[in-house]
């Protein structure tokens, strides 16, 4: 029986996903939505408010509806902590996540 390297068989598949990934983060945002570019966060740490490419200033209540009507580009809303949470795309690259963009 052919013995399988699965350590390696899952890091090329990993490099592959994360080459991927910047391929279609480098094609840009071509329907004209506001992606959000930096975000402001308050003593704890959590996220409260967003800057977007446009240059307007979001508190998390408004951009969480804009997200929820598709307004918005590279975010999700998905359901936690009997909340909804506004969050990055899943994408491999831990640059565009909304914990790494500058604060405002």
């Amino acid at each position: 029986m052919e013995q399988k390297d699965y350590e390696r068989i899952y890091e090329e598949y990993r490099q592959q996903s994360e080459q991927q990934a910047q391929v279609e983060a480098g094609l840009g945002n071509n329907d004209g939505k506001e992606e959000f570019v930096a975000v402001r966060k308050n003593g704890d740490g959590d996220i409260i408010g967003f800057k977007t490419s446009n240059g307007r200033e979001l508190d998390y209540i408004t951009a969480l509806a804009e997200a929820k009507a598709g307004k918005l580009a590279n975010v999700d809303v998905f359901h936690k902590y009997g909340r909804d949470i506004i969050r990055s795309e899943p994408d491999g690259i831990k640059e565009n996540n909304l914990d790494h963009l500058p604060e405002f």
